[in-house]
């Protein structure tokens, strides 16, 4: 019998992961969201993400109907309809998206940027704010994201999303292309995987097939 890849209990809890990237405890101790990520499109022989709540409802989707089309990705809810979109910021030396509103090009919400010295350093990207002209720091990433092990701290330091490995009934794995993601209330949770999405375009194994959908 194949392996549900969605979750059929409202588990919160969140599980020390051994890793080799270390990631502290959660320090909120409010209600979390545990949503579980499948990288695979619901459309046949497309690349993307499915995501599903601790209710097994789908949640968001992302969908690459042009694999062509590698530096624009919309993250949708269940309906289809797009919630951001991601762009690659033209004539960048590194990695960095811009996240839009909708399917909006104009007064972005806010940046990701990979870190020029990224292998020597914990910090996977960080998020600066596009909204005036204070450019603050958002967010920071940290962990390994190849390992399904990162931490996204806001800019107070307080600990807001984790990536982590999902395990089924009687220790059974599931491997890299399904995982949690486990959300703090105070962080938008269209936000969280849009950074997941960006995670995966940055660090991913298979960056080669990166995501997209027509426009």
């Amino acid at each position: 019998m194949p392996k549900k890849i969605y979750p059929n209990s409202t588990t919160t809890t969140t599980a020390a992961a051994a890793e080799s990237t270390r990631i502290p405890k959660q320090i909120s101790d409010k209600q979390v969201e545990v949503l579980t990520v499948w990288k695979k499109s619901l459309l046949f022989n497309c690349n993307g993400f499915t995501v599903f709540d601790t209710n097994g409802n789908l949640v968001f989707r992302v969908d690459n109907y042009r694999a062509g089309n590698k530096t624009e990705i919309f993250l949708m809810d269940a309906s289809g309809k797009t919630l951001l979109t991601i762009r690659r910021k033209k004539l960048s030396l590194t990695d960095n998206w811009m996240v839009f509103d909708g399917e909006t090009s104009v007064n972005p919400r806010f940046l990701v940027k990979k870190p020029v010295n990224f292998l020597t350093t914990k910090d996977l990207a960080h998020v600066i704010s596009c909204q005036g002209n204070s450019k603050e720091l958002m967010y920071e990433i940290i962990g390994s994201y190849a390992q399904r092990c990162v931490a996204v701290y806001d800019s107070e330091k307080r600990l807001v999303a984790e990536v982590q490995r999902k395990e089924a009934k009687a220790g059974v794995t599931f491997g890299g292309d399904v995982f949690k993601l486990i959300v703090q209330p105070e962080l938008d949770q269209a936000v969280a995987m849009a950074l997941v999405i960006l995670m995966e375009q940055m660090f991913g194994l298979r960056r080669s097939s990166s995501l997209g959908r027509l426009g």
